[in-house]
């Protein structure tokens, strides 16, 4: 029993590691032991766990369907482990965190503290991308993401709504009019990410797509950001995000009843509900009473929000 949860930690690590040789060298075996301890696995259980070339190693269909099974073994036993052997119920080990860019360091990074203090031995490594990882594949034990993920195949816990507001300057609007309707936007400057083009509103009229066609392009959400504060357009943005700036009135709300989709909303996104490992769990539970169901950077917003198309508090 202990070789066979040996095997199944190598194959594991090969997943993470990208290859044999790297796996190994992370374990101290030499290549050929590794690929030895592969075939083994693969012949007991009668099918091929990796699709192999030799630059890499691939998942077959049926290695995905083992390795999210093994990571959930791997991380009960680490926890059983550290349960008998220091008697409390602190997250220990390493976990591997993906966030979106602007999110992460307004809204997660800052909060970290609390955590980390009451859990000593926990190591938090997250990596901030705008971009949706591969979860299983590169190796992280969840993600948050800011996303409708009605149809997601993974499991996903909702942390708290999104708002997305058309805003801009004051400066701006005094200078190239206030728009009066949703084709009135076509006669100004709209800012947007490249991922966030097109832009899908929902409003009196029902559902508008609106392409976007701007003198900036940009793959940052930070400049997009820093362009509609400096008075460069307009731009669909979260609350989360520009709350102070509205708040302050540094930025307006523009045509209030056109929001992006309510089913927005922030998600951690983890592989597997069964045998939900301590640190993931403390991590999301963590966030969820920090948020909760109005988020601090909703507050003094209140009357804006409710002008929307969706007022239920469902999130928009």
């Amino acid at each position: 029993m202990i070789d066979n949860l040996a095997d199944l930690e190598i194959f594991a690590r090969i997943v993470t590691a990208g290859s044999l040789s790297a796996a190994g060298r992370e374990l101290g075996l030499s290549p050929p032991v590794v690929s030895k301890r592969v075939q083994r696995l693969e012949e007991r259980l009668g099918t091929r766990l990796f699709q192999r070339t030799t630059r890499k190693v691939t998942l077959t269909e049926a290695g995905e369907g083992l390795y999210e099974r093994v990571v959930a073994i791997l991380a009960a036993v680490e926890e059983a482990e550290n349960q008998l052997a220091h008697g409390s119920a602190e997250a220990r080990g390493l976990l591997r965190v993906s966030a979106p860019t602007s999110f992460g360091r307004m809204h997660i990074a800052p909060h970290m503290g609390p955590l980390l203090k009451a859990n000593r031995d926990l190591t938090v490594d997250i990596e901030l991308t705008d971009g949706f990882v591969d979860i299983v594949g590169e190796g992280f034990d969840l993600a948050i993401r800011i996303a409708d993920l009605d149809d997601s195949s993974l499991v996903a816990r909702r942390l708290a709504p999104v708002h997305r507001v058309l805003c801009a300057t004051p400066d701006y609007l005094a200078g190239a009019g206030e728009p009066r309707s949703i084709d009135d936007l076509s006669n100004h400057v709209l800012l947007a990410t490249h991922s966030q083009d097109p832009w899908r509103l929902e409003g009196p009229e029902g559902p508008v797509t609106l392409r976007i066609a701007a003198p900036l392009r940009t793959n940052s959400n930070e400049v997009v950001r820093a362009a509609v504060l400096a008075s460069v357009g307009i731009a669909l943005r979260s609350t989360w995000d520009v709350g102070p700036e509205l708040r302050s009135g540094a930025l307006k709300v523009v045509l209030p009843q056109w929001r992006a989709s309510h089913r927005v909303g922030v998600y951690a996104v983890y592989p597997s509900r069964r045998f939900l490992p301590r640190k993931v769990r403390l991590f999301i539970d963590h966030l969820a009473a920090l948020y909760g169901p109005v988020p601090s950077w909703d507050e003094g917003l209140e009357d804006l929000l409710a002008a929307g198309p969706a007022s239920d508090g469902a999130g928009v």
